[in-house]
């Protein structure tokens, strides 16, 4: 008799920072339109997204839905707040990520400011889309952060309940130890997924993606390991982009999106797919 072959891992493969700038936003449309990934996070906050970048995304969705589309959620430099009264900023805009995380873990934020910061940027989502968000994740992994998880679930859980959340802890089969920022948010998002559960907020089961953003990575090396022990419903996190001005105003991480994009649309991103019996899971 003849072998079976076990059904595909249903994976979502989602690329971040949509709106970010206009050559990131054309390459993640780009690879939504040939099907390459099936998810997108978008940056509200970002200077350059606007209602045209939103209604040429939400195309993509029109006859049939080819992606989940999900809120970025900002909170550090060099951003600016949405909201009125954002506290702490310095000279109008966010901290930056390391001055974030030393407050938040010594629990010096405000609950206020947070909370009503993310209703800014869910409220500016709803407005350009017409409808929640299927998702809601954070830029530089924000959401998982002491004092702003407990804004950013409430926020969920009263105003997008059908969304789910993106946790970041890694497939216990995917663990590599010496991997520290991976090891970092595995353990911010053990208390991340044990709020949310409380507050009956779905998450995704596993999560990979991180690597060391240095200009010798090797992407197409890399990403045949975040499928290693990757569950269905598993999430990989990917950051595809065309590098523009605009991107480096904002963003040191340029080249390594332009060779994660070639890969995306290379042949040998299906090869390892099918290699490792992986599929992308379908947008409903």
């Amino acid at each position: 008799s003849r072998c079976m072959t076990p059904h595909p891992r249903r994976i979502w493969l989602c690329a971040d920072d949509y709106g970010a700038a206009p050559g990131v936003s054309a390459a993640i449309r780009e690879l939504i339109s040939r099907r390459r990934i099936n998810a997108t996070s978008v940056m509200v906050a970002a200077p350059h997204f606007d209602n045209e970048e939103a209604t040429a995304l939400a195309k993509l969705n029109s006859s049939e839905k080819r992606a989940a589309l999900g809120l970025h959620v900002t909170l550090t430099g060099p951003l600016q707040p949405l909201s009125a009264d954002f506290v702490p900023q310095r000279h109008g805009r966010f901290l930056k990520l390391n001055a974030m995380l030393r407050l938040a873990t010594a629990r010096r934020l405000q609950p206020e400011p947070l909370a009503n910061e993310i209703v800014a940027q869910l409220k500016k989502f709803i407005d350009v889309f017409g409808r929640p968000p299927d998702f809601l994740d954070g830029h530089q992994h924000i959401q998982l952060f002491p004092q702003v998880r407990d804004a950013f679930l409430k926020v969920v859980a009263e105003r997008a309940p059908a969304a789910w959340v993106r946790q970041c802890g890694r497939p216990r089969r995917g663990r590599r130890l010496r991997d520290h920022k991976a090891l970092v948010l595995d353990i911010l998002s053990l208390g991340f997924r044990r709020k949310a559960t409380k507050l009956g907020i779905a998450v995704n089961p596993a999560f990979a993606g991180s690597y060391a953003f240095k200009a010798r990575a090797n992407y197409a090396r890399l990403f045949p390991r975040f499928l290693s022990g990757l569950p269905d419903g598993g999430l990989i996190m990917c950051h595809p982009g065309v590098v523009d001005a605009e991107l480096k105003g904002l963003d040191s991480l340029t080249t390594l999106r332009e060779q994660e994009f070639a890969f995306f649309s290379s042949d040998a991103f299906l090869q390892v797919l099918a290699e490792h019996n992986v599929a992308l899971a379908r947008p409903h």
